[in-house]
């Protein structure tokens, strides 16, 4: 059996996390109007580097929901009806949705020059960790074999990385 987790509920499924979630996303969209700006010489590699974060951040996302199938649930509590996705893109990494949410951010931060960006995005990887910990300690009560798949799958958020 495992032991509770002492990161907090908040709420029946999860919501607050949720609606954490929500507003630091809104948050990190709209620090772009507060970017700084390039100079000259470096706006095309920061937008081509900001423009492949994102890319690669909305790939991971959406595989990583097709995965999930009837499984995907924005709330840390998993489905009733749910099946535990062990396979495909989360054999390399627990969480690839929240990865591409933080790449996705990262990237929109750098693209935009954006400071406030940035440190909401350090928020968010903090939110996640404390989002999938949460869910984590649901999972390995919900599903049998979750912690053996944790102890597989070592990364996270990012398959090879972190």
């Amino acid at each position: 059996m495992a032991t509770p987790s002492r990161i907090p509920e908040l709420g029946v499924r999860g919501g607050g996390w949720v609606a954490a979630q929500v507003v630091l996303i809104a948050a990190i969209g709209i620090s772009a109007v507060v970017g700084l700006g390039w100079p000259a010489d470096g706006r095309v590699p920061a937008y081509a580097a900001g423009a492949l974060l994102i890319a690669l951040g909305l790939g991971l996302g959406v595989v990583g929901g097709i995965q999930l199938g009837s499984a995907l649930t924005p709330f840390p509590a998993p489905r009733r009806q749910g099946e535990l996705a062990a396979a495909g893109i989360y054999r390399h990494a627990r969480h690839p949705m929240y990865g591409g949410g933080i790449l996705v951010a990262a990237g929109w931060s750098l693209v935009f020059a954006s400071i406030v960006g940035g440190v909401l995005t350090l928020l968010l990887v903090g939110l996640f960790e404390l989002k999938s910990r949460r869910e984590e300690a649901l999972l390995v009560q919900h599903y049998p074999g979750y912690e053996d798949y944790r102890r597989r799958t070592k990364r996270r958020f990012l398959p090879f990385l972190y």
